[in-house]
C-alpha cells in the first residue's frame, strides 16, 4: 500500500500535537499511558485507513442513502445502481465497495475523500442526517428465510437452529442489530413517506419491472439514462452473472470473506419464495406480529381476517403526525 506524503503528515501532526490534558493524567498524577497509546494507535489506523466508520461518520446534505433492512435485496441494487453511473467498469464483489461504499466497513479517511454528492449504501435504523433517501423493502416472510440461511453462511448461529426458531426470534428483533424489519421499515415509512426526498422501492416490484425500477431510481438521482443504458445495468446486475462472481470473488468481498462458501450468497433471488420454504405456522406468525404494514405494502396475508390491520392514516397519507 503507498502512503500518501500528506497521511504521513496528518500522522505525525496527531502525535506531534498531543499534549496531555486532564484527563490524561491517571489518579497518581502521572501521564495516563494508555491515553497517550490510543492517540498514537488512531495515528496508525489513520496511516493504514484502517479508521472504520462503522455508524460514526460525516454525513452531508448532498448525500444520497441507499437503505434497506438486511437482507432485502441492498447488494443488488448496490449492483445496479454501479452499472448505471459506471458503464465503462467491471462491477463486481471485488469493487463494488468503492463504486457504490457502505460505510460501516469502510474507513473514515475513504468516505472524507469520496467525491460529492456521494451515495452510499446503509442498514441503519431512521437517522435525521440521512436527508435524501432509496428505501428498499421487501417481504419480511422473504427475508425471515434469506436472513436464515446468511446467518447460517456467517456462521450467526448454529447449524441446528430451525427456521421456526429462528422465524421467533427475527420477529423479536433478536436476530439483527438494526432490531426487526417491522421497527426498521416502520421508522423509515413513518417518518419519511410522502416526502418528495424519499423514494420507496419494492423488492418485488424491481424484480417485475427491472428497467423501469431502475429508472424510477435514476429519475430521483438525477441521472439521464435511456432504455439502452438501463437495460445494460440490468443485463450486467443479473443474478446469474452476481453469482458467477461471487465464484471468482467471494474472498475479496467483507460479505462473503471467511464465510461458509458451500451456502451461496446470491440465492434463488426472486419473491414468494417463501411459500415453498417457510413453515405456514412461521408466516402466520409474521403476519399476526405485523399485518398493518404487510397490507400498507400491498402484501398479500395469507390469513383473511388480518386484512382490515391498517396503518395510521398520518402515515397512508404521507402526512406528519
Amino acid at each position: 500500500m503507498v502512503v500518501r506524503y500528506s497521511d504521513k503528515f496528518a500522522a505525525q501532526k496527531i502525535a506531534n500535537d498531543w499534549r496531555p490534558t486532564t484527563s490524561d493524567f491517571n489518579d497518581t498524577g502521572s501521564v495516563d499511558i494508555e491515553s497517550m497509546l490510543g492517540q498514537l494507535k488512531y495515528a496508525v489506523k489513520y496511516i493504514l485507513g484502517r479508521d472504520q466508520a462503522g455508524r460514526h461518520y460525516t454525513v452531508f446534505p448532498d448525500d444520497t442513502f441507499l437503505v434497506s433492512y438486511p437482507k432485502s435485496g441492498n447488494t443488488w441494487v448496490r449492483f445496479l445502481l454501479a452499472n448505471l453511473l459506471y458503464p465503462n467498469e467491471t462491477v463486481g464483489f471485488a469493487n463494488i465497495n468503492r463504486l457504490l461504499p457502505a460505510p460501516g466497513v469502510l474507513s473514515k479517511r475513504f468516505l472524507r475523500r469520496l467525491p460529492r454528492p456521494r451515495i452510499l449504501k446503509s442498514h441503519e435504523t431512521f437517522d435525521p442526517r440521512f436527508r435524501k433517501i432509496i428505501y428498499l423493502v421487501r417481504d419480511p416472510r422473504d427475508v425471515a428465510v434469506s436472513e436464515y440461511h446468511f446467518d447460517l453462511k456467517k456462521r450467526y448461529i448454529e447449524p441446528d437452529v430451525t427456521l421456526e426458531q429462528f422465524v421467533k426470534r427475527f420477529i423479536a428483533g433478536e436476530t439483527s442489530s438494526y432490531g426487526s424489519w417491522w421497527e426498521h421499515a416502520a421508522g423509515w415509512i413513518a417518518a419519511r413517506h410522502g416526502n418528495p426526498a424519499f423514494l420507496l422501492v419494492r423488492y418485488e416490484d424491481l424484480l417485475a419491472e427491472p428497467v423501469g425500477e431502475t429508472g424510477k431510481i435514476a429519475e430521483f438521482l438525477g441521472i439521464q439514462a435511456g432504455p439502452e443504458r438501463l437495460q445494460a445495468a440490468v443485463q450486467r446486475s443479473s443474478a446469474d452473472r452476481m453469482r458467477k462472481l461471487e465464484k471468482q470473488q467471494a474472498d475479496q468481498w467483507t460479505g462473503t470473506k471467511n464465510t461458509r462458501q458451500e451456502i451461496p450468497f446470491v440465492r434463488s433471488a426472486k419473491s414468494g419464495g417463501w411459500k415453498e420454504s417457510l413453515p405456514r405456522r412461521s408466516a402466520e406468525e409474521i403476519e399476526v406480529a405485523w399485518a398493518p404494514l404487510l397490507n400498507f405494502l400491498g402484501y398479500p396475508l395469507l390469513t383473511p381476517e388480518l386484512e382490515n390491520k391498517t396503518m395510521p392514516p398520518w402515515i397512508r397519507t404521507g402526512q406528519p403526525l
